[in-house]
């Protein structure tokens, strides 16, 4: 099995081939923001790196957010239509799952926390069992307060990753005594390669099912609303 993973929910573009054996090529590109002129060029070139042809892809993994909406928007976008021209399946994957599972060998309760600007983070809470990721806090958007809370509140060792962990640092381990990881943005090859396994377990969806987890709503869309009621 040969899965194709799609990173692009953050500012850089990340693709990657993985197989059952690991990493076949990978590729991370950053353009500030430029993911349309970046993704089909870096899928074109781990195919070539990898010497694999885009017909020998069995399964499409994409990064389905939280992150950028234009990132997240233009990955989603390409990874359904190479999906749909292929005829394959593909493994959605939020942002903060590819976070948690690049902490391969943790006990710790895994805590990914992305930025989510205006002084937010996006978070959930993982353990890693030998099935995989186990979910234990739903996909989240709050404060910095929030979520120290939210630790609190289950009280059990804990390391945090991602950007918004490495921020937020400081406040976070003031309120709970917990680790940062070293894991700051989601990676393509963590993405491909947990999705091999999830492709072998047949955790595989069709390309219509695929959609952008937001948790919030997009910037554009929330000034529109506020334009609305003044006016």
């Amino acid at each position: 099995m040969i899965v194709l993973g799609i990173e692009s929910a953050t500012e850089s573009v990340g693709v990657a081939l993985a197989a059952s054996d690991g990493v076949l090529a990978s590729v991370e590109v950053a353009r500030g923001r430029r993911h349309a002129e970046s993704t089909v060029p870096c899928v074109q070139f781990v195919c070539e790196r990898a010497n694999i042809e885009l017909s020998e892809v069995g399964s499409i993994a994409v990064d389905v957010g939280p992150g950028l909406f234009t990132g997240m928007r233009v990955g989603i976008a390409t990874a359904k239509s190479l999906a749909m021209a292929l005829n394959i399946p593909m493994v959605p994957m939020t942002s903060l799952e590819v976070l948690a599972a690049a902490e391969a060998t943790t006990d710790d309760i895994i805590v990914p926390v992305v930025d989510a600007r205006k002084s937010e983070v996006f978070w959930a809470m993982y353990r890693r069992t030998h099935q995989g990721l186990e979910l234990l806090h739903q996909p989240t958007v709050g404060s910095v307060d929030d979520l120290v809370s939210d630790l609190m509140a289950r009280d059990q060792s804990s390391v945090c990753v991602g950007d918004g962990a490495h921020r937020y640092g400081d406040d976070i381990t003031a309120g709970f005594s917990c680790s940062i990881g070293a894991a700051v943005h989601p990676s393509a090859s963590v993405l491909a390669s947990e999705a091999v396994l999830r492709a072998i377990r047949d955790e595989t969806v069709a390309e219509q099912m695929v959609e952008p987890v937001y948790l919030r709503q997009p910037d554009a869309q929330i000034n529109w609303s506020t334009r609305e009621v003044r006016s």
